[in-house]
């Protein structure tokens, strides 16, 4: 037995033992306990991952990077297309399996960023509505934020194991507090008068959020988007400590050896990754006064494409009017 400590008034602190970090403990026999609770929620966000990997690698990487191109140059303009074009250019020639390993990061985000608006959306609308909800909810995404993702990953892994799951979930808790608070602030920051002529009108509360609030939140909303796709792509290289591909892993695997040439190859892949999604995320924000009052599919090239292609009404043969003869 170890000799009781007694009480020193100048430090309390090494005297006074509550047995925190022992009830933690119990943390990891919960978790064991309850794997089964979380194998739905560990399915479908690996259908998700794999579904996004299978589909980003059956693509030829020529091919992939048109279209990823011609997304930027539609949501931002053509230099960013041709920015965009350059960076994906530059990821392929920097290693044979570069390209690959930035596939399948890729998927790791897209499955974080679609699961994070999911969950997010919703949440930040209800923190919008609720004065009460969005001060319970504040403390608890100041937490998410805060922690060390380190602190996490233990009681994730004992729950779902090893894998591209838990880094998707780790993810998710990372990157969701800004698209809550930003959806959130978004809807608050619309104009009251808008609101009020709504109702004036009389438009449904549903009608007014889905016509009315997130139309005019959608910049806000999706600045929140763009930063919880930067949080994702921070998290790789963390996240590949619990066996999570991509561009991460060969950083990582390049810190054991190590390795300069690869942790540059992963490092240099996961910036120009960020720039990428970066730069496309950015162009979705722009308002409709910063695309010449137009519509974003009115845009180059679906824009284009659309005024190539014949309307109904010029497709029709046209008719000759009638002539009424008149008898003299």
């Amino acid at each position: 037995m170890g000799e009781d400590q007694t009480f020193n008034i100048l430090d309390p602190f090494s005297s006074v033992d509550f047995g925190i970090a022992d009830s933690a403990d119990g943390i990891k026999q919960w978790a064991i306990s309850n794997r089964e609770v979380i194998q739905p929620i560990k399915t479908v966000l690996n259908d998700l991952i794999v579904a996004i990997d299978t589909g980003l690698h059956a693509v030829p990487p020529l091919v992939m990077l048109a279209l990823i191109a011609l997304i930027a140059w539609q949501a931002a303009g053509a230099r960013t297309a041709v920015l965009v074009g350059m960076c994906l250019v530059a990821l392929g020639l920097l290693d044979p399996n570069a390209w690959g390993l930035a596939m399948t990061t890729l998927a790791i985000v897209i499955a974080s960023v679609i699961a994070c608006f999911v969950i997010g959306l919703p949440l930040g609308i209800l923190a919008a509505k609720s004065d009460m909800f969005e001060k319970i909810l504040r403390p608890v995404l100041d937490l998410m934020q805060t922690i060390p993702a380190f602190v996490y990953l233990v009681p994730v892994v004992m729950l779902v194991g090893i894998g591209n799951v838990s880094g998707v979930i780790v993810t998710i808790i990372f990157a969701l507090p800004p698209l809550i608070r930003l959806t959130s602030l978004g809807i608050r920051g619309v104009n009251p008068s808008v609101v009020e002529a709504a109702q004036a009108f009389g438009a449904s509360p549903r009608q007014i959020l889905v016509k009315v609030e997130l139309p005019l939140a959608t910049p806000t909303i999706l600045a929140g988007v763009n930063q919880t796709i930067m949080l994702a792509l921070s998290m790789v290289v963390i996240a590949s400590m619990i066996s999570v591909g991509g561009l991460g892993n060969e950083v990582l695997r390049a810190m054991r050896r190590p390795d300069a040439g690869k942790a540059i190859v992963g490092g240099l892949g996961i910036v120009i990754l960020a720039v990428v999604l970066d730069r496309i995320s950015q162009g979705l924000r722009q308002s409709g006064r910063d695309r010449g009052h137009r519509h974003w599919w009115q845009g180059e090239p679906v824009g284009l494409a659309l005024r190539l292609i014949p309307s109904r009404a010029d497709a029709l043969p046209q008719q000759a009017p009638d002539l009424k003869t008149t008898t003299n």
